[in-house]
């Protein structure tokens, strides 16, 4: 099939685990004879605190993130990554004022690179979060394709709420790239429930497919070799246990959990450092904390590590914890699993479905410090059952989530999509009444410019949700299709 991906982040721009899942599913549908196309903004990896920013204010400088670094452009045909066709854009316009402006404009952006596409080349468009949701939309509806979103995690789920103007709007946006979709992907069971309270969604719209990593990148690094020891030296003393945490520094991810834990595990194990690899707005604070604690010896931030210092980070590491509070998935715990690293993580989200607890990991309650602690000395202070967990681990990494399994899995969604949208009354339709592909194209500009100045004038379309047809997937999900004004309250959730 031919498939055309629109995301926010893809590598060498990495921003959170968005950006190595699209890379990661890509290149193995590609290898599954697929035709993969990404659009994607250029520029490298972004500071992590401003990145938060995107669910919490304003972002400083957001449209320089868009321009910075060198890109192919859309004029040059993109480049190549392992056969996937991946086109660069920049904004193009003046500095945004905020954050949500930047996205607007990089939507914009999107839409230049598609006009610059065949529709005839592509059946299916996949699009991964809210970020890119306008684009999405404006090409579905120019080009006559069906639709499939990832919704990777929700706003109210980061903030536990919705608290703000800014975090309303972007879950508005979210609800209506749900909504917009054929198919909606959920990474856990955990997401799927969570996207059918947070949106309503129809449960039967929604289907749900693990991230996944490459085992292969994750090779055992033996401890005879004088690299590993010279590597490992750079963190930790040869008779010291050293703990391991990767992910952005934010309050879901738990940083803050693992270094209120480490007074009681330096109590029973004096010889345990912790490592914190890592960007974020809360690390000048965590730094202050463990300051507070008197471990500055004890606790290392490292700041953001590309994907071979994380590797290494892994295979040298004793235990590898990850305490999040919300994880949609966790896909950090596939990597250390991968890596044979045994692994403690919180019973939170995804992590309790990747986690058995005793069999491939150990789990903690969230935010609790002691219990983190806890589980952390049961490993280090039994090397066997560690090992043996490890081993499960890593058995179970090979056989259920290989990006190889979680791209057949996602094949199999496009496959359904396509058959049901051929014989839908919409997959019979032309991709305009008298007009012609670009015709309809600046058309659905036009909408979009019109969404745009009607946005904060109209009500949230999450208080409609209740009242939409159940089978979104159907032609009656496409807001120009001759029934899809009707709902079951006899009103339309989008304006004439």
């Amino acid at each position: 099939m031919q498939i055309l991906m629109f995301s926010w982040e893809y590598p060498p721009r990495v921003v959170g685990g968005v950006s190595r899942h699209v890379q990661g599913l890509s290149r193995a549908l590609v290898k599954l004879g697929h035709e993969v196309t990404v659009l994607t903004a250029q520029g490298s990896t972004l500071p992590d605190g401003e990145a938060r920013a995107r669910s919490s204010g304003p972002l400083p400088e957001a449209a320089a993130a868009h321009r910075d670094g060198p890109a192919a452009t859309p004029e040059k045909g993109g480049e190549q990554d392992q056969g996937v066709r991946v086109v660069r854009v920049g904004d193009g316009y003046p500095p945004a004022r905020d954050f949500y402006t930047s996205i607007l404009q990089f939507n914009f952006s999107l839409l230049k690179a598609a006009l610059r596409l065949s529709p005839e080349d592509y059946q299916i468009l996949h699009a991964h979060d809210w970020l890119v949701a306008y684009a999405a939309r404006t090409v579905k509806h120019a080009w006559h394709r069906p639709l499939v979103a990832t919704i990777h995690a929700t706003e109210y789920g980061r903030n536990g709420g919705l608290h703000t103007d800014l975090q309303r709007q972007i879950s508005d946006v979210e609800w209506w790239l749900g909504y917009e979709a054929w198919r909606v992907v959920a990474c856990s069971q955990h997401m799927r429930q969570e996207l059918g309270w947070v949106f309503q969604l129809p449960d039967d719209k929604i289907r749900v497919i693990p991230n996944g990593v490459h085992p292969e990148d994750f090779q055992p690094w033996p401890k005879e070799s004088p690299e590993w020891w010279q590597f490992r030296r750079r963190f930790a003393r040869d008779d010291e246990k050293l703990l391991l945490f990767i992910g952005r520094l934010v309050n879901e991810k738990g940083a803050g959990t693992l270094v209120e834990a480490m007074p009681k595990i330096t109590t029973y194990l004096p010889r345990a450092r912790a490592v914190v690899a890592g960007e974020g707005p809360e690390r000048q604070r965590l730094q202050e904390r463990a300051h507070d604690l008197y471990l500055e010896k004890q606790v290392s931030f490292l700041g953001f590590v590309e994907d071979a210092t994380r590797n290494r980070l892994l295979a040298v590491a004793d235990v590898a914890v990850f305490p999040s509070t919300y994880e949609p998935f966790g896909i950090v715990a596939l990597e250390a699993m991968a890596s044979r690293t045994p692994v403690v993580v919180a019973d939170a989200g995804g992590f309790r479905e990747i986690i058995q607890h005793g069999v491939n990991g150990l789990k903690a309650y969230p935010g609790n410090a002691d219990s983190l602690a806890n589980n952390v000395l049961t490993l280090l202070h039994d090397p066997e059952l560690a090992r043996d967990l490890a081993q499960e681990a890593w058995a179970d990494v090979v056989q259920h989530y290989s990006w190889q399994r979680v791209a057949g899995q996602t094949a199999a969604v496009y496959e359904q999509v396509w058959q049901e949208f051929m014989a839908s009354p919409w997959g019979q339709e032309p991709a305009g009444p008298g007009r012609s592909p670009e015709e309809q194209f600046v058309g659905q500009v036009e909408e979009f410019f019109r969404r745009m100045s009607t946005a904060h004038a109209r009500p949230s379309p999450q208080r409609h949700a209740a009242r939409l047809p159940r089978d979104q997937g159907s032609v009656a999900a496409d807001s120009t299709a001759p029934d899809a004004r009707k709902t079951a309250g006899g009103a339309s959730p989008w304006p004439q």
